[in-house]
């Protein structure tokens, strides 16, 4: 039984996946919406899983994440980094806020989440980042998704990176460039629009992919998509 983290799990895929993995380990999901963390805790009906609160634009988020792991967990053998946002908006209209929200939510919350996960990863581990076919080098891109793209770009090379520079850890970390996934945030982007694959289906994927991959895989970028780049 693993000790698995999952940051941005209170809808979609992270959700989905708090429910799949809870099943067997330990799990703590983390994200802004108590109401939906407790309705998410109900639906599984498991004492492996627990959750707490988070804001990934906070000033105090490594303190609050620190505290909520060391509560949970003495370790953590997964961390899942699912949490993003995103806007569909032509690049000349961004405003400054918004351009900040989606780089210190899918960027910098990312990074920092790593940074104190990492410390409790005493026996080596798997972080696995969710990044997106936007920022997979040679795929279609949309036009309104450029600041969201970006920042899936940035979460591919911190992920390449962040597994050099954690080998002597026994840490591996892999980014998934998901395609187009039926969630509450694909909806709120492009209303009516209708994803080939469920949030189910892909966190079945994502579940068995961060409890085993790492055996195989490292510091990869890997496209998940049903379309051709």
């Amino acid at each position: 039984m693993k000790n698995i983290v999952i940051i941005g799990g209170s809808r979609g895929i992270g959700s989905a996946l708090a429910e799949s993995l809870s099943q067997s380990h330990n799990v703590l999901v983390l994200a802004r919406s108590v109401e939906k963390l407790v309705d998410l805790k109900k639906k599984c009906n498991t004492g492996n899983l627990k959750f707490g609160t988070l804001d990934l634009k906070a000033e105090n988020l490594k303190q609050t994440l620190h505290n909520s792991i060391s509560e949970c967990f003495d370790s953590v053998d997964v961390l899942i980094n699912n949490a993003g946002f995103l806007i569909n908006k032509p690049v000349l209209e961004l405003t400054p806020d918004e351009i900040n929200t989606t780089l210190q939510t899918n960027v910098s919350g990312l990074l920092q989440s790593c940074q104190v996960t990492i410390p409790f990863m005493t026996n080596g581990g798997h972080i696995v980042n969710t990044g997106s076919m936007g920022g997979f080098q040679g795929s279609s891109k949309f036009p309104g998704l450029s600041i969201y793209s970006a920042s899936k770009s940035a979460v591919a090379g911190l992920s390449e990176c962040l597994a050099e520079e954690l080998k002597e850890l026994d840490i591996q970390v892999n980014c998934l460039a998901l395609g187009a996934v039926q969630t509450e945030m694909l909806e709120e982007a492009f209303p009516g629009y209708q994803a080939p694959i469920t949030a189910q289906e892909m966190a079945e994927f994502i579940a068995d992919f961060s409890l085993n991959a790492n055996k195989w895989i490292n510091g990869k970028v890997i496209p998940v998509s049903i379309s051709t780049p």
